[in-house]
Formats: C-alpha cells, sequence, structure tokens
C-alpha cells in the first residue's frame, strides 16, 4: 500500500474515517453473501463464543436488536454524511445547485431501479418490493439532499415529525386485521405491504420502513456538515459522543413503550440504531483523523469506494459463483477437517477473493458511480 498509488493520493481532500466506515460496513454485507455467517450457527457452535458472533451476524427475528440489525443503518447514515461533503466538493468545482438537484433525482431513481430489480430476479416475473437498503435508500437520499441546506434546527424537527406520525399512524391504523402496531404481519406496515405488492415478506419486514429511516440518512448529513465545518477535532467529536448518547437513551428508553423492532423500523428502534451509527462515525473520526492510526483502515476503505458494484456483484449471484470455483478444491485438500470446516473454508476465500476485486477496481481506478 505504500506504492505512488497510494489511498491518500488517489483519495485526495477526503476523511478516511468516513472511506473506512462505509467501506468496513459494505465488507459486512459481502460476507453475507459468502455463507460463512450461516455457518456460523451451526449447532455445532451452540454455547461458544462462535455461535454467539454467529447470532450476532443474524438479525433478531423480532423485538430486540443484534448486531447485524445496525449494518443497514450503518449504510443509510453514512451516505449521508458523505452528501454534504459531495455537494462542497462540487461547488467548489462550479456545479450548480441545479445540476446537482436532477444529479440527485436520478441517483434516486436508480437506486430504486436496481433495488426493485433485485427482487425480480429470484421469481423471474415483476415484484413490486420495497424492503432492500437501495430502494428504501432511494427515498431517504433525496429527502436528505432536499433538507440539506435547512437550518440544524428544522432537519432535527423534521426528523422527530416523521418518527412522530410513523408512531401514531401504527398505534391507531383503523383498518381490522392490521391494527396491531407491534405484531408480525398485522401491522400497518404489512397492510401496505399487502396493497403494493399483493404479498407479505416471509420475515416479516415492510416498505414502510423507508420513512422512518428518513431519520437515519438525515442525521448522517448533520454529521457530515459538523465534520466540514470549522469547529476543533475535540469540539466535532464532543457533539458526536453527546448526539451518539441521547439517541442511544432515548431508543433504550422508549423500548417499555414502544418495543425496539428493525423489521418495522419502530421509533425505538431507529433513535437505538440511530445512537450507535453516530458513534461508531465519533470513534471512527477520533481514531483515524485525530490519532492518525490509517493504515490499516485503507483496507476497509477499498471496499468503499465501490459500494453499489461490489452490493450488486454479490447480490445478483456473484459470490455464489466465485464460492462454487472454491468450494470443490477447499473440499478436495480440507476434507480432513470435516465438511463444515472446509465449506467456510471456501467461504473465506470467497471474502477474500471479493476484497481483491475491489482493491483490482481501486488499483485501476475504476469507480463505477451513479
Amino acid at each position: 500500500m505504500g506504492d505512488k498509488n497510494s489511498y491518500t493520493e488517489i483519495r485526495e481532500e477526503r476523511l478516511l474515517s468516513i472511506d473506512f466506515f462505509r467501506g468496513f460496513t459494505m465488507f459486512l454485507l459481502i460476507g453475507e453473501f459468502t455463507g460463512l455467517f450461516q455457518n456460523l450457527v451451526d449447532p455445532v457452535f451452540s454455547g461458544t463464543i462462535i455461535g454467539f458472533i454467529g447470532k450476532q451476524l443474524h438479525h433478531h427475528p423480532w423485538h430486540g436488536m443484534r448486531f447485524w440489525d445496525l449494518v443497514q443503518p450503518f449504510f443509510m447514515f453514512i451516505v449521508g454524511v458523505a452528501i454534504p461533503l459531495s455537494v462542497s466538493k462540487r461547488m467548489k468545482r462550479g456545479d450548480s445547485y441545479n445540476d446537482m438537484l436532477k444529479h440527485a433525482i436520478l441517483r434516486s431513481f436508480l437506486l430504486l431501479f436496481f433495488g426493485w430489480a433485485l427482487y425480480c430476479i429470484g421469481p423471474g416475473r415483476i415484484t413490486f418490493r420495497f424492503q432492500n437498503v437501495l430502494a428504501q435508500l432511494s427515498v431517504t437520499y433525496i429527502v436528505a439532499f432536499l433538507m440539506m441546506n435547512r437550518s440544524v434546527r428544522i432537519q432535527l424537527i423534521f426528523t422527530l415529525v416523521i418518527l412522530l406520525l410513523t408512531e401514531l399512524t401504527y398505534r391507531f391504523f383503523p383498518v381490522e386485521g392490521f391494527n396491531k402496531p407491534f405484531i408480525p404481519d398485522k401491522n400497518f406496515g404489512a397492510f401496505i405491504d399487502l396493497a403494493i405488492s399483493g404479498e407479505l415478506s416471509s420475515g416479516h419486514w415492510v416498505s414502510i420502513n423507508a420513512v422512518p429511516t428518513i431519520a437515519h440518512t438525515m442525521w448522517g448529513v448533520l454529521a457530515g456538515k459538523l465534520l466540514l465545518s470549522n469547529r476543533t477535532s475535540y469540539h466535532k467529536i464532543k457533539i458526536l459522543l453527546i448526539a451518539g448518547i441521547i439517541c442511544l437513551l432515548a431508543g433504550y428508553s422508549l423500548d417499555m413503550v414502544t418495543p425496539i423492532i428493525k423489521r418495522i423500523s419502530t421509533t425505538s428502534f431507529v433513535f437505538a440504531s440511530g445512537g450507535w451509527c453516530i458513534l461508531v462515525l465519533c470513534f471512527s473520526y477520533w481514531l483515524i483523523e485525530v490519532k492518525r492510526i490509517r493504515k490499516w483502515a485503507a483496507f476497509f476503505a477499498i471496499v468503499g469506494m465501490n459500494p453499489l458494484f461490489i452490493y450488486l456483484f454479490s447480490h445478483i449471484g456473484g459470490s455464489e459463483l466465485v464460492y462454487q470455483v472454491f468450494k470443490p478444491f477447499t473440499i478436495g485438500l480440507f476434507s480432513w477437517t470435516g465438511d463444515l470446516a472446509a465449506e467456510m473454508i471456501a467461504s473465506i476465500f470467497t471474502w477474500t477473493f471479493l476484497w481483491y476485486l475491489c482493491y483490482w477496481l481501486y488499483r485501476k481506478r475504476i469507480y463505477i458511480k451513479i
């Protein structure tokens, strides 16, 4: 990493902490497609630290929150953080607001298109589903962009109003059979899914999550503007730390009234997960930009340079194809370790290859964006 095509030279005027945060999130997301996380919850690991880690790398079935429930909020939040940095860079280049608005609308449309298209691959028919990160990001991104130049107070009030309206809608939705706010498939979100797609999600996910999670992307915008400000690093860290703790306290306190449920993005979940997002950004900024511990961060940042490509590549079967290439060799070479261990080794090789693919694109300075 020390050659003249180094990360620092290629990514001038960027905060490595942001690229690291996004890359770390994407690295975890592509890891899911290797099959490794599923192997970690095999009964053989029950009651062990490996089994505990495996459980944390899967979504909570309903009421509660595991580490994996934070990954999508991480991604939606860091997209928000990047918006003001990107806008600032384009303004210096001479781009007008109208040009940027047109690009934002196009990007939102493409995110929605790709998000919906992924649901059509499996059944081989048009399926109007809205639960994945790309489809939901298409909503949160454009709203965050449009609200970006409003004052901090207006943006915070706007997100709180959205959360309040979502909360009230769930609690007082008047349709019989869908008026139980925190029961799987019996709530307002399930009603909306039946209306737009004619079917419910097998995992109780709902499309209306795109509305409350607007808060994640908008809070990311506020964090990004803070990092761009002329405040001292100490002051920035202090504000992020206080904001993160407030969100955590609000989220976990609300759990007594409104259960923390990722699958329908309850208000308590949005606050709690938003708090973790802010604190992770705070830690990343402190460690990488203030303490200047940077070399190792490039490993993840490289993945974050092509997030859309590597996500789509993995989602449409690219990771499965790579896994099937490695599997016969690992089974042949490591069969003495047992089938499960050999499969896990194949998954690790697949994960490594996916990282190397991102690294190859980075070395060739190929960045696939919309």
